[in-house]
């Protein structure tokens, strides 16, 4: 692999193009994945039967179960493949060609800093103020997480030492620039285990460190493809729907109904000016340089900063531009004011399909609660959702697994309705609770080398995702947790997403991404 890694998840990034929606140049389709999702939404034939999904379980003793044997699964195949350390513990080998050599690790580096005898320290940077402050109610499920299974003891590992997590949470305020002295800060003084960071900017400012000292930085909190190089980043990884599958997804979607408009449209976008913003853009910009209907897309776009406190300008422009279809590439408070512009400045109205971004699925992004009224302002918006359940819409109530997370949010005296990230706070946390527990299992015990390399074998059923979504890795070969996504319309009378056609699945067929962060590309 390495310098002969192919570009991105679904297609390369855009090399080139303004934010003026100028065209991608040079971008590279992944063969495999295109014929997966032209099969997929009608475009082929599949020659191969999806795997079943795993029946749901309807209690939590019943998930507990069913994860216990997975990881077991996942466990008896490291031992079997003989993955691990190296005798002289120069190297450690993962699946399909994954390997780390440690012999590059720094001077004084430790296999095991951030371990005590009873504590498991991981640092976790996270926006607590500005306008993306509501992410820090990830932490705060994720917290509750811990507490609970630290409790029930579960982080025992096969040296025999019981440890509690300890996530030591900082302030960055989504600020790339104050998340650098902060990670700074939580590995030279903290001295964390393992480190969790929130944001793309926040990420790729931080990843190029993190992986040079050789500490893990897994399940980071953004979609971007650069997640995806386990050869060049190999302690980094991501979790969730990548951003430029999101955005092949959406292109897709419009070339199925150009005749609806006649053969021609045009597409407005909403992005926001930072790395995350871009890696939707040029996800996009990709998709339509090596579409056939390229000429019959006309692609519009306004930028906002992430900290802008008003949308009405650029929302306002874009509905002058009278588009055919809208997506919003942004996070956070502006999902619920893209929502209540559209339905201000005629948009909701004239424009056919508003698009939301996966990252803003919950309910309470899109709920009455949050746009008002009888919630009829989000009505008939769509999203390529990323799987995720939505753990805060009333239709989920019964399921076990959301109503065990808002039971421990409700015993801190939490109510779940108020942030749509406390789902996103147990999506993570779930993935880390299951790999310590596997790296736990493995020889030597719990280890950072360990933990990756549980990570980079994992195959589990997530609680949060739906069922039909795989939540797996597997070595150099398959680099990316979550490559399938629902497609869904927003029902405001029934306060729900309401998913349209089948699950898309695509596990195992994205290329990994050796990203560029000087031409904003995969190599």
């Amino acid at each position: 692999m390495g310098a002969g890694l192919v570009c991105l998840s679904l297609v390369a990034a855009a090399c080139g193009g303004d934010d003026n929606g100028g065209s991608a140049t040079q971008a590279t389709v992944d063969e495999g994945v295109k014929a997966g999702v032209e099969q997929q939404l009608g475009g082929g034939t599949s020659t191969t039967e999806p795997a079943a999904p795993v029946e749901r379980p309807t209690t939590m003793e019943d998930w507990e179960a069913l994860w216990a044997e997975e990881r077991a699964a996942v466990v008896e195949r490291i031992q079997s493949e003989g993955l691990g350390l190296s005798a002289d513990g120069t190297t450690l080998t993962g699946p399909e060609g994954f390997t780390i050599d440690l012999s590059a690790c720094p001077a004084g580096w430790s296999n095991t800093e951030g371990l005590t005898d009873t504590e498991i320290k991981i640092g976790h940077t996270t926006a607590l103020s500005g306008t993306l402050a509501d992410y820090g109610n990830i932490a705060k499920a994720m917290e509750l997480t811990y507490a609970y299974y630290n409790a029930e003891g579960v982080f025992t590992d096969s040296a025999g030492k019981t440890r509690s997590v300890n996530l030591i949470v900082k302030d960055d305020g989504y600020d790339a620039a104050r998340t650098i002295p902060l990670v700074d800060e939580l590995i030279d003084s903290e001295k964390v285990f393992a480190m969790w960071t929130l944001g793309s900017p926040n990420t790729l400012k931080t990843y190029d460190k993190l992986n040079g000292r050789c500490i893990p930085q897994p399940f980071s909190m953004t979609g971007h493809p650069a997640w995806g190089d386990p050869v060049n980043h190999p302690w980094t990884t991501g979790l969730q729907l990548a951003y430029n599958t999101e955005a092949v997804l959406w292109g897709a979607f419009i070339e199925q109904r150009l005749q609806e408009f006649g053969g021609q449209v045009k597409v407005a976008s909403l992005i926001m000016n930072n790395d995350f913003g871009k890696a939707y853009d040029s996800g996009f910009k990709a998709f339509l340089a090596q579409s056939p209907e390229a000429a019959n897309i006309e692609y519009v776009t306004e930028t906002i900063e992430p900290q802008a406190p008003t949308l009405k300008d650029p929302m306002t422009t874009l509905a002058a531009q009278q588009p055919d279809f809208f997506i919003a590439m942004i996070a956070g408070a502006p999902c619920v004011q893209a929502i209540t512009e559209a339905a201000e400045n005629g948009m909701k109205e004239d424009v056919e399909y508003l698009f939301m971004p996966s990252v803003c699925k919950s309910a309470s992004f899109v709920g009455k609660d949050k746009v008002g009224g009888d919630g009829s302002a989000a009505d008939g918006w769509w999203i390529i959702g990323g799987g995720a359940v939505d753990f805060n819409a009333d239709a989920t109530s019964d399921d076990a697994f959301v109503a065990w997370g808002r039971g421990l949010l409700s015993d801190a005296g939490i109510d779940y309705h108020t942030s749509g990230s406390f789902g996103s706070g147990f999506i993570f946390s779930f993935a880390m609770v299951q790999a310590l527990q596997i790296a736990g299992e493995l020889e030597g015990g719990l280890t950072r080398t360990n933990l990756v390399l549980a990570i980079r074998s994992m195959d589990l059923t997530h609680p949060l995702l739906l069922e039909g979504i795989k939540f797996n890795m597997n070595g150099n070969a398959d680099p990316y947790f979550v490559e399938g996504s629902d497609i869904a319309k927003y029902d405001s009378a029934q306060q729900v997403w309401v998913q349209e056609g089948d699950i898309i699945e695509l596990s195992g067929k994205s290329t990994p991404c050796a990203f560029d962060q000087a031409s904003g590309t995969c190599a």
